[in-house]
C-alpha cells in the first residue's frame, strides 16, 4: 500500500486529488493539510512514501517544507513531489534543490498522474525522460553555479559517465546503450551516485551535474 500525505490549499483540488486517490486498491491518502506547516508536522506523524506538496501555500510554501522533509534523517524513505500550476519555473527548481523528488503539473491527465505516484513510491526515475529534457532545456537558461563543493570525485568514472548521461535527458536504457552496459548496471551506477552525492533522485542528479559543470549548458 502506498501512503501519501496530501498538502494543498485549494479545497477544490484536494478534494479532487484525494477522490482520484482513494480509487485506487494500492494508494492510501492518510492525512491532508492545507498549509506547508500543518503538512510537515502530518507527515512527521504519518511517515507516508509520497508527500504530495503545493508548491506556494500559506504559512509555510512547498519549498521551505520540502526542506524540512529532506533535512530530517526520520524522513529519509518519505519521496516529496511538488504540485504547481506554473509548470517549469523558478519555484520548481528551488524545490529541486530543496530536496523534492520531481513534480507535477495539476492539470495532468489522471492516468499520468497515478502512474507518476507509483514511480515515486518506488524510489525509481522520479522524473521521465521527457520531463527532464524540459528542465535541462529551461535550466540552460539559467545562470551557471560552478565550485559549489558537489563532491564528483568522489565518483568513479563510469558513475561520472552515467550523471553526465542523465544530466542530457536520457533514460536507464538509453544511458545503457550508450555505456554498453546492462540497464540493471546502469541503475546500480545511478544509485551509487546519488548516495556519494546525497541525493535523494535523478532530479536532483540533472541539477548537480549542472551546478558542477560536469555538463555544460550548450551556448553557455
Amino acid at each position: 500500500m502506498i501512503r501519501v500525505v496530501l498538502v494543498d490549499d485549494q479545497p477544490l483540488l484536494r478534494s479532487g486529488f484525494r477522490a482520484l486517490l482513494d480509487l485506487e486498491d494500492d494508494i492510501e491518502v492518510v492525512a491532508e493539510a492545507s498549509d506547508g506547516e500543518e503538512g510537515l508536522a502530518l507527515v512527521k506523524r504519518h511517515l507516508p512514501d509520497i508527500a504530495l506538496i503545493d508548491i506556494r501555500m500559506p504559512v509555510l510554501d512547498g519549498i521551505e517544507a520540502t526542506r524540512c522533509i529532506a533535512a530530517d534523517p526520520a524522513l529519509a524513505g518519505v519521496h516529496v513531489v511538488i504540485l504547481t500550476n506554473y509548470g517549469l519555473d523558478e519555484y520548481v527548481f528551488d524545490a529541486l534543490r530543496a530536496g523534492a523528488a520531481g513534480f507535477l503539473v495539476k492539470d495532468i491527465v489522471p492516468e499520468d498522474f497515478l502512474h507518476a505516484v507509483r514511480v515515486a513510491a518506488r524510489g525509481d526515475a522520479l522524473l521521465a525522460p521527457s520531463i527532464t529534457r524540459k528542465l535541462i532545456d529551461r535550466y540552460v537558461a539559467l545562470p551557471l553555479r560552478t565550485g559549489t563543493g558537489t563532491g564528483l570525485e568522489k565518483l568513479t568514472n563510469r558513475e561520472r559517465e552515467a550523471v553526465a548521461l542523465v544530466a542530457q535527458g536520457l533514460s536507464n536504457d538509453e544511458i545503457a546503450d550508450r555505456m554498453v552496459i546492462s540497464p540493471m548496471t546502469a541503475k546500480t551506477h545511478l544509485n551509487r551516485a546519488m548516495t556519494k552525492l546525497h541525493c535523494r533522485d535523478r532530479a536532483q542528479l540533472v541539477v548537480r551535474a549542472y551546478e558542477s559543470g560536469l555538463v555544460v549548458p550548450p551556448n553557455s
